[in-house]
């Protein structure tokens, strides 16, 4: 029996992945590594490294503060290397996202809600980013998100730079 040790990567030590398991040619498969994307992106861009239909995971740079970000629905933001604050204020008139529309949106001005609180994400931790607030990332340090989310107009598509063909 083989044995595997797993590795969990980080901006200063990662490997992009490779097929093991299958004997098929790399170009019909994705292949991304979310600290190489986030390395190679700007700040808070979202680049999506992952796709089911509408419902995507992107790779976020961590670097500074962040805009004001809300959505129509529930997020998760799972801090993969770095340590992060997240600073959630309730969304109040413009700040509340339409429904209708999907994905994390820029809010565009400092929120108006009162205060709801705050978390510090350090590599493994996570938190739900709530339906119905405003939020905005802090970082002191460069580091790296994966954010579940829906496809939206603030995410990034840009496949034939980061996936093996």
């Amino acid at each position: 029996m083989s044995t595997y040790h797993t590795v969990f990567g980080s901006l200063d030590n990662y490997e992009k992945g490779h097929i093991e398991i299958i004997n098929d040619k790399p170009r019909n498969f994705a292949f991304s590594n979310i600290f190489e994307v986030a390395e190679k992106s700007k700040p808070y861009e979202m680049v999506v490294v992952g796709k089911n239909l509408e419902n995507v995971i992107e790779a976020v740079r961590a670097e500074g503060e962040s805009a004001w970000f809300t959505a129509s629905h529930d997020e998760f933001a799972l801090a993969m290397d770095g340590e992060i604050e997240i600073h959630f204020h309730k969304a109040v008139g413009d700040e509340i996202a339409p429904e209708e529309v999907e994905g994390t949106q820029i809010v565009g001005h400092a929120p108006k809600g009162p205060k709801m609180g705050h978390v510090v994400l350090r590599r493994g931790h996570q938190a739900i980013l709530p339906k119905g607030s405003v939020y905005q990332y802090r970082a002191r340090k460069l580091g790296v998100i994966m954010l579940q989310t829906l496809l939206g107009a603030n995410s990034v598509q840009k496949w034939s730079e980061i996936c093996y063909v």
